[in-house]
């Protein structure tokens, strides 16, 4: 049995939480041992004890990449669980407890935020890479979106590990429970809509896909934004500016299935760090075709024609003009619909997720005794 302890800084289920929680569901119980050391009242910890995954919760670290006070607890962690592997999410202090205490280390670019200041400098690129290697023995980049961030900062490409996401297939709806999630959202049997599960923030291109919808004010679309954050006020406001009607914002959405289910068609309109939309994938495993912006990992999961649309990021005219597709072409959007299904079941489960990152830690572990 392998020991290996996961770290996550998070106080809220983003999409780093949601990643560690599709592997916890799939992975090898019979040949690793996890434990997840996290923030004391992250919203994570009921997600982790549902799935009989020992949790361990520290009074430090929360939603911090580098803490001070959390170096202690984890230290003092890392000796009692005795991992051979730490595996960490969004924390360096993590990375160093691990390091400090003779560990080997793995962490995870979630993310593909462009590396700025230092960073982007020759000398900043070559300081990072050498603080790198000795915090860590490798690095999973979730998409080629982070790698190309992770080859952007200095880390060397040997010690990057490409993969993308997996998840657990949603259930699939009956007729009738379809219709009810459409009803509760406002939507009748008639209506074409269009949907976005995203935080909503300002990168996640919440503003294209309201222009867009401008510019199809003169056709019967109507637009579900579920989720929460910082730039919900400006899309309350754009959204005042359409028909009545027109945009439903459901907030965040614990049951992704219903909003998913509501819609015809789902839109990633990103124009920064997507890496591997778990919510795409969710999607695709409902066989729902996607209209998605050409940023970061999304055309690794949609291929233009084939199981959805790609249309050049920002670029409100080419969006519209991919849902007016979809919407008139009801026998087109079908078969992207299945194929998506299909590619779903063939490269994106979370069984096929789990075992790529365990080959990661078999990788690592190799001639550690």
């Amino acid at each position: 049995m392998i020991p290996v302890l996961q770290v996550i800084s998070d106080t809220n289920i983003g999409g780093g939480g949601r990643s560690l929680l599709s592997y916890l569901r799939y992975y090898d119980r019979g040949r690793f041992h996890m434990d997840v050391v996290l923030p004391r009242g992250s919203a994570l910890i009921p997600e982790l004890q549902a799935l009989d995954v020992p949790v361990h919760e520290i009074d430090a670290m929360a939603d911090k990449s580098l803490d001070r006070a959390a170096l202690a607890p984890l230290r003092r962690l890392v000796r009692e669980l005795n991992p051979r592997l730490v595996h960490t999410h969004g924390s360096l202090t993590g990375r160093i407890a691990g390091r400090l205490e003779g560990r080997k280390v793995v962490y995870t670019k979630h993310c593909a935020f462009p590396p700025g200041g230092l960073l982007a400098t020759g000398p900043g690129r070559l300081a990072n890479g050498w603080l790198d290697g000795r915090l860590a023995d490798g690095v999973v980049a979730v998409g080629p979106a982070a790698r190309k961030i992770l080859r952007a900062s200095g880390i060397p490409d040997r010690r990057i590990h490409e993969m993308l996401n997996g998840v657990a297939p949603l259930p699939l709806p009956t007729p009738e429970r379809r219709q009810e999630a459409r009803t509760a959202f406002g939507f009748g049997p008639e209506d074409f809509v269009v949907g976005i599960l995203a935080r909503v923030e300002e990168y996640k291109g919440h503003s294209t896909l309201l222009d867009a919808m401008e510019r199809l004010r003169d056709r019967p679309v109507r637009l579900l934004v579920a989720g929460e954050g910082g730039y919900l006020e400006e899309v309350r406001r754009r959204a005042a500016a359409l028909p009545v009607g027109r945009v439903v914002l459901a907030g965040f959405v614990r049951e992704v299935e219903r909003a998913l289910w509501a819609m015809d068609v789902q839109v990633n309109a990103s124009w920064v760090s997507e890496t591997s939309s778990l919510s795409l994938l969710e999607g695709m495993s409902l066989g729902l075709p996607a209209v998605v912006s050409d940023c970061g990992g999304n055309p690794a999961l949609i291929q233009d024609g084939e199981n959805g649309m790609v249309f050049p990021m920002r670029d409100s005219a080419a969006l519209a003009r991919a849902i007016v597709r979809l919407m008139d072409r009801p026998e087109e959007r079908a078969r992207m619909g299945e194929r998506a299904r299909e590619i779903f079941q063939a490269r994106f489960t979370g069984e096929i997720f789990a075992r790529n990152i365990e080959q990661v830690y078999l990788d690592i572990l190799k001639g550690d005794k």
